[in-house]
């Protein structure tokens, strides 16, 4: 028995297989795998999170979408603009988030480093940043609609068919003659997307809260309801360019309302003619049949000649006392006046001017 047991236990052991072909394909397949999900993660991490915006020098950029534009057509502008440094990972994620079903019109500000991510959220929900709209020196009408048409994306004939709506009008308490005053030359928060009526119903607003209690009082002390201290603002306006004498040109002609005389403001007459290049007003100037022709017609003209700052409204709601009755341009071409108590002093206060005009040569 113990011969037999030294013959067959020896003690030594068994070589070891290797790995199977099977066990080798099985961890290179879960190795892909976890490649795969972390080249996957990581993309989706850049798509998602990763700055993906350019802008020149760091500054906010503007983009308009128009109403009805296509996904296509937004993707082709901020590529124009060069806004978009990785444009396959903007278009993953833009399909992700099916925002080709979710173009939503409007002005947006893209800063530079926004993610897709951000970008797209903004687009897509249509959270849109104001403008600012800015109007001033309107003489007519036509010019303020187009002015706010050229900020705001409405056309400048919806605005001019509101100035022309005399029911639209009223229920305001306009008429196109005196709508002018509505408007309060100044800079506004809007959403590009707003109406014209949207524009409209905010002015009457920002007018509201311009004629506070404080400047209706002092109106109504000065005996001008706020539609004549628009209109007398107006002419003021157009006389001078210097804020620092509009109160003492606003009390020269508080001075001939009040003693009947006729206003004869030039700048009137070159509103009724419509002629706005002329520089000099002659007689035959005088002769034209309007009622915005002061020199023929007392009192104030049916409403304003342009739209009045507010330093030209609160010069005449604060007119300066005093017993001038006459104002010119003075011959030293300053944009100041020299005024006159007489028309003696004003006759020759008017020579010299006009001296000056003719050494010049400015006929018209």
């Amino acid at each position: 028995m113990s011969y037999y047991h030294s013959k067959f236990s020896t003690g030594t052991t068994r070589p070891k297989k290797g790995k199977s072909p099977a066990y080798k394909f099985i961890r290179f397949l879960l190795i892909l795998i976890i490649l795969i999900v972390l080249g996957g993660g990581y993309f989706v991490y850049n798509a998602m999170f990763a700055p993906n915006t350019w802008t020149p020098d760091n500054e906010d950029v503007s983009i308009y979408i128009e109403k009805g534009a296509t996904y296509d057509e937004v993707k082709k502008y901020l590529y124009s603009k060069g806004l978009i440094v990785n444009r396959n990972t903007f278009e993953w994620l833009a399909a992700r988030k099916n925002y080709d079903e979710h173009i939503k019109k409007g002005h947006y500000l893209v800063k530079s480093d926004m993610t897709n991510n951000e970008l797209i959220n903004i687009l897509k929900a249509g959270l849109q940043t104001p403008v600012n709209v800015i109007f001033n020196n309107i003489r007519v009408l036509p010019q303020l609609a187009h002015r706010v048409s050229e900020q705001l994306s409405f056309d400048s004939a919806a605005l001019m068919n509101l100035f022309r709506d005399t029911a639209y009008l009223k229920q305001y308490g306009f008429t196109p003659k005196t709508v002018k005053s509505m408007f309060i030359p100044n800079t506004y928060e809007f959403y590009w997307t707003a109406s014209a009526e949207d524009f409209f119903e905010r002015m009457h607003t920002e007018y509201d809260k311009f004629w506070t209690d404080e400047k209706l009082n002092k109106a109504k002390e000065i005996e001008l309801t706020p539609l004549q201290v628009s209109t007398l603002a107006s002419i003021i306006e157009k006389e001078t360019s210097k804020n620092d004498e509009k109160a003492r040109i606003a009390g020269v002609y508080m001075n001939r309302l009040e003693r009947g005389w006729r206003l004869q403001a030039d700048p009137t007459l070159i509103y009724a003619i419509g002629d706005f290049s002329i520089k000099r007003v002659l007689n035959k100037h005088k002769r034209v049949d309007s009622p915005y022709n002061t020199y023929l017609y007392r009192g104030l003209p049916p409403g304003p000649i342009c739209l009045p700052s507010i330093s030209s409204i609160n010069a005449v709601l604060n007119y300066e006392n005093h017993e001038y009755m006459f104002f010119c341009a003075k011959a030293d071409f300053s944009g100041y006046h020299a005024f006159a108590r007489t028309n003696a002093q004003h006759q020759r206060n008017a020579r010299e001017y006009q001296r000056a005009l003719n050494e010049r040569k400015i006929y018209e």
